[in-house]
């Protein structure tokens, strides 16, 4: 996981300069038994420590429910305004110690299957 992070920030620092004003967002798959525990860790108590530690990233969940091999996996998205949006979030989950506790929880309630960052499209 620190190594999925490392690289996320270099990537999202190298790609800050030329698409600063593009939408990114943060797309990652998961797998659990427990969905509404995981919604209510993601979405209600991780977005309300996320906007106190200063994060512009918003999270939302779906599950898949006509997805053949993968109906029931849970995806969690994060949007942001720009990546270095984006950057600043993972440094921030790297140091500070109140968020690693709360990725440590989550980890004991999912398993990723992937993760992934996308960037909008803009004409």
């Amino acid at each position: 996981m620190k190594i999925r992070f490392a690289l996320l920030a270099i990537a999202a620092g190298l790609l800050c300069s030329g698409m600063a004003n593009a939408t990114t967002m943060r797309v990652v798959v998961v797998e659990t038994s427990d969905i509404a525990a995981y919604s209510k860790a993601v979405v209600t108590d991780g977005q309300a420590l996320l906007k106190k530690k200063g994060s512009q990233g918003q999270i939302r969940m779906w599950v898949a429910t006509f997805a053949g091999p993968n109906a029931g996996s849970v995806i969690v998205s994060v949007e942001y305004p720009n990546l270095e949006a984006l950057a600043k979030d993972t440094a921030l989950m790297r140091s500070d110690a109140d968020l690693r506790a709360w990725l440590e929880g989550l980890g004991k309630i999912r398993k990723i299957v992937s993760d992934s960052i996308y960037e909008e499209i803009k004409p």
